[in-house]
């Protein structure tokens, strides 16, 4: 199993500054020594506070790229969209100067899609300076949910495509995400996670176990000590 760091807290509230300024402290350093950076960010309700901290510190946000570790194929206006949650949350204040790079684009079919996506994603500087990730309670992160169709190449590091799209099981619409290739290769890894469910499928994911069955192990198995997990009792 991976030497992750690990930082905790007694809730979400307490979380989300102090992982803001870790996540400034690495963007900051990247931009010193790269001349940019690159921040991947995922959707939910979790990293709601941690992107409006963020969003207000005073990092050189014209030389930070932003995109997402997977995404719904919906519209941008969809509520249930991670682009919409991006820029209504986090591209705000001094941080609507960071430039961004959205997955889908339900213009397109599927096919065109895939290749646009693609092609963003090859186009910004890697790799990422730092990847965000959440979990669900069922061991996914990003899209990478137990028993999707097409799970075994997106969790696969060497796999052919930055990003693939993905179809879960009970899931209301189809997806695209990052592969293993794009996350795992990130020079650092975050993964937040608050409230006693989430942290006892943490538990239950640094156990022995196939790695479909609960995807997160695939971060857990393969970011060595870049992960630092950052977690909190309640939400």
């Amino acid at each position: 199993m991976t030497s992750f760091s690990r930082r905790d807290f007694s809730d979400g509230a307490k979380l989300a500054p102090a992982f803001a300024k870790w996540t400034a402290e690495k963007l900051t350093a990247a931009i010193a020594a790269r001349g940019a950076a690159l921040l991947v960010v995922s959707g939910g309700t979790t990293p709601q506070r941690y992107f409006q901290a963020l969003s207000a510190l005073p990092i050189d946000w014209s030389r930070v790229a932003v995109t997402l570790a997977d995404e719904r194929r919906v519209t941008e206006d969809s509520p249930r969209s991670n682009a919409r949650l991006v820029r209504e949350t986090l591209l705000q204040g001094p941080a609507a100067a960071a430039s961004f790079a959205p997955l889908a684009d339900s213009r397109l079919d599927g096919d065109q899609e895939l290749a646009a996506a693609n092609a963003r994603i090859a186009a910004l500087p890697k790799p990422a300076d730092l990847v965000v990730l959440g979990m669900g309670e069922d061991g996914h992160t990003a899209s990478w949910f137990p028993g999707a169709e097409g799970l075994a190449d997106a969790i696969n590091p060497a796999a052919r495509s930055l990003v693939m799209p993905i179809s879960a099981p009970g899931a209301p619409e189809p997806r695209l995400t990052l592969t293993a290739r794009a996350i795992l290769r990130a020079r650092a890894i975050a993964l937040q996670i608050e409230g006693p469910a989430k942290l006892a499928t943490l538990d239950k994911a640094l156990a022995d176990g196939p790695t479909e069955a609960m995807p997160i192990r695939a971060v857990l198995r393969g970011a060595s000590d870049r992960l630092t997990i950052f977690a909190a009792a309640s939400s």
